[in-house]
């Protein structure tokens, strides 16, 4: 069980997968694959206290262990409306369903879910369900830091209206490439958004996804005006930030 600590801590589990300790000390899993996912660390694995759940889209890399984790540790799960409705038929309690454009209070944080450019499929058996649209979430701690995970997508112009409405001080975006943004693709996302902090994910968890860090820090020499702090963590890795 978390304690308050005045700290927001994030710990990146590989892949899309992050937890995120608020000021508080509510902790929150984002795109639940933790057991199955080849980054995350041995000793990370077990999740065994969540206060909230917010899933983007339900590609197996991003739900694979939700249905698992929420049954054992019952958060509020966030998801768009047919994501949670598979969920609850797998016995998940708690689902709080939402869509674009939608803002929702949950455990003392404000939760507002944006678009993302990608598409969404819940492997169920041998078939694949509708499970809505991909999404992005802005989430506000209670301090007034504010982060935005854009989940999977391409860039879209309309990022730009994501850093004028939510004016988030962190963007966690996908750099891989073949699915999502390549690193030249976030970049631009980061002038869009004018963020300060860009945190990647999504990339090295397997061959085909080639984008790098380092790649994108070249790219956002390329892109005029902008110098945002690229936040690089290793799988297991914390950042911590105080006030």
């Amino acid at each position: 069980m978390s304690t308050a600590s005045g700290q927001l801590s994030i710990t990146w589990l590989g892949h899309s997968t992050v937890k995120i300790t608020s000021p508080s000390g509510k902790i929150l899993l984002i795109d639940p694959w933790v057991m199955n996912n080849p980054k995350t660390p041995d000793d990370q694995k077990t999740i065994d206290h969540l206060d909230l759940m917010l899933i983007t889209h339900g590609h197996y890399d991003h739900i694979g262990d939700g249905v698992q984790i929420a049954r054992a540790t019952t958060p509020q799960v966030v998801a768009n409306f047919e994501t949670c409705h598979w969920l609850q038929g797998k016995g998940v309690q708690n689902a709080n369903p939402m869509n674009k454009g939608g803002m929702q209070q949950i455990a003392g944080l404000s939760i507002a879910m944006t678009h993302a450019d990608h598409s969404c499929g819940i492997v169920d058996g041998d078939q694949i369900i509708y499970g809505g649209e991909a999404a992005g979430y802005v989430v506000r701690f209670e301090n007034g830091f504010t982060l935005y995970h854009a989940g999977d997508t391409a860039l879209f112009s309309d990022m730009r209206l994501i850093g004028e409405l939510y004016k988030p001080d962190l963007a966690m975006l996908p750099i891989g490439d073949l699915f999502t943004m390549d690193p030249r693709q976030a970049a631009l996302a980061c002038a869009f958004l004018g963020v300060k902090r860009v945190m990647p994910l999504h990339y090295g968890t397997f061959p085909a996804l080639t984008g790098t860090p380092a790649a994108l820090r070249e790219a956002l020499r390329n892109v005029p005006g902008v110098e945002p702090e690229l936040i690089e963590l290793q799988p297991g890795q914390t950042l911590e930030r105080r006030g």
